[in-house]
């Protein structure tokens, strides 16, 4: 085990990265109505939405699907002290995944530089998991 606070900070970053989107998506919504380019109503059922807004949506989405087990992995390693400096550096390397993936996804949306960066956070938590299963059978 290492430090008390090393697993709780990626998921802290994670969180803030969370928190940022969801200020940006207001902002973008609040623009494509001032600028004409959407009507308040259309976000009532969100059935339509400016491109630059829906980017942000749908990344905002993503951070409540493979994150959620981001976050479990991190409790539950921290919880059987199974903790290191590896699993703390796979942590922040799936946090940085996150916000490249991020910032690719609320820009330039480009499939080709997404997938590589959700790969690399995908790798990072599959080995934190595989990790923490080792840890409980040898101890």
């Amino acid at each position: 085990m290492i430090s008390d606070q090393s697993m709780i900070w990626p998921m802290f970053a994670h969180v803030v990265l969370v928190f940022v989107l969801y200020v940006l998506l207001s902002r973008r919504r609040v623009a494509a109505v001032k600028g004409g380019r959407a009507t308040v109503s259309q976000f009532r059922q969100n059935l339509s939405e400016p491109e630059d807004s829906l980017f942000v949506h749908n990344n905002l989405k993503n951070q409540f699907e493979l994150p959620i087990f981001f976050h479990v992995a991190c409790i539950a390693i921290y919880i059987v002290n199974a903790d290191n400096i590896g699993t703390v550096l796979l942590a922040w390397l799936f946090v940085i995944s996150r916000y490249v993936h991020s910032y690719i996804h609320i820009s330039t949306n480009r499939i080709a530089h997404r997938r590589p960066a959700f790969i690399v956070g995908f790798g990072a938590l599959l080995i934190m998991w595989i990790w923490l299963a080792i840890w409980m059978v040898l101890t």
